[in-house]
């Protein structure tokens, strides 16, 4: 049985919730590239312009949207009759190929958990979600059976570490912190060695989210993963970083410096259900090489799903009957 069957966007429940949840991406953009193909018994050089405008609107990103015109001017030119609904299924074919960042990624099982305890270090800046999003991911986990303990690494704002302790309550999983201002590398010490001494799965460790000095944002997580290893080799396993959706260039901005301060593995995207910029999950995805495990499409503990590239595609696409 899969690990993470409770995370999936399987079941109609949550496929609902997927679709809702990306209903003003689909609404602002995705409905203009139909507009865009309509119609039409052939695909043109200003259907392809149109095409183009909608998905540089979408936050898609200007080195991404030309990747797909380019594949679909090579698709025109050598189909001479290309009509609107082969190039529809193109157009969802080529986005899908997009985020095919990672061929061993399951949405059943996005860990690793052949090692244990799997220490997850979770990075982004103030605001973009993250401490909702460990709270999140520390109750599915322990939902589908694993033991995991948080860490409140983020210890230069109280209101951090309140919330994160708020929701190891909620999700009734234990919490190491220690005194506001105390030594972030510290506290994932601890709490790694609790975990170890508890025999505890998951590791999830919170890190401050400050951008306003970078030198010192890589100094410190380069600091946290140095004090890790000094208790397990391999740590962290992962390197979840934690992105606002609705937050459209800005997103890029955020991932191109976090990327340079630590060896980023994995995305999560959240607040999607609020934005029409949902394609900056396809243009990160594509241009920083990293895949989207996790994506936020509402409030609930469920709309924190495992990243599902097929169904996020068309659920894009699906034409309301």
């Amino acid at each position: 049985m899969a690990i993470f069957g409770i995370f999936g966007s399987k079941s109609k429940q949550e496929k609902s919730a997927l679709e809702q949840g990306l209903e003003k991406t689909k609404s602002g953009i995705f409905d203009k590239l139909a507009r865009a193909v309509a119609g039409k018994s052939r695909v043109d050089e200003n259907t392809l312009d149109d095409i183009e405008e909608a998905l540089i609107a979408s936050d898609i990103g200007v080195e991404t949207t030309l990747r797909i015109i380019e594949r679909l001017e090579e698709r025109v030119s050598r189909d001479k009759f290309l009509n609107s609904a082969e190039l529809n299924m193109i157009l969802r074919e080529e986005i899908e190929a997009l985020l095919n960042i990672d061929e061993n990624f399951r949405e059943e099982e996005p860990f690793d958990f052949s090692r244990k305890p799997y220490v997850i270090m979770v990075v982004g800046v103030n605001g973009v979600g993250k401490t909702t999003t460990i709270g999140k991911l520390a109750a599915k986990l322990k939902a589908s059976g694993k033991t995991v303990i948080l860490g409140a690494a983020d210890t230069f704002r109280a209101a951090a570490v309140e919330q994160l302790t708020i929701w190891s309550e909620r999700a009734g999983v234990p919490i190491v912190k220690q005194k506001m201002g105390a030594d972030p590398a510290s506290v994932a010490f601890d709490t790694i060695s609790s975990a170890i001494s508890q025999n505890i799965d998951v590791v999830l460790i919170d890190t401050a989210g400050r951008l306003h000095n970078k030198v010192n944002l890589m100094n410190e997580l380069t600091k946290i993963r140095n004090v890790m290893r000094k208790i397990i080799p391999d740590s962290p396993h992962e390197v979840l970083l934690v992105l606002d959706g609705s937050t459209g260039q800005n997103a890029y901005q955020q991932a191109k410096e976090f990327t340079k301060a630590t060896d980023v593995t994995a995305l999560a995207v959240t607040k999607l259900d609020g934005t029409a910029k949902g394609g900056v999950v396809i243009g990160i995805s594509d241009q920083f090489k990293i895949p989207v495990k996790f994506i936020g499409v509402g409030e609930k503990i469920e709309d924190l799903q495992v990243f599902n590239k097929k169904e996020f595609v068309e659920s894009l696409f699906t034409v309301e009957k």
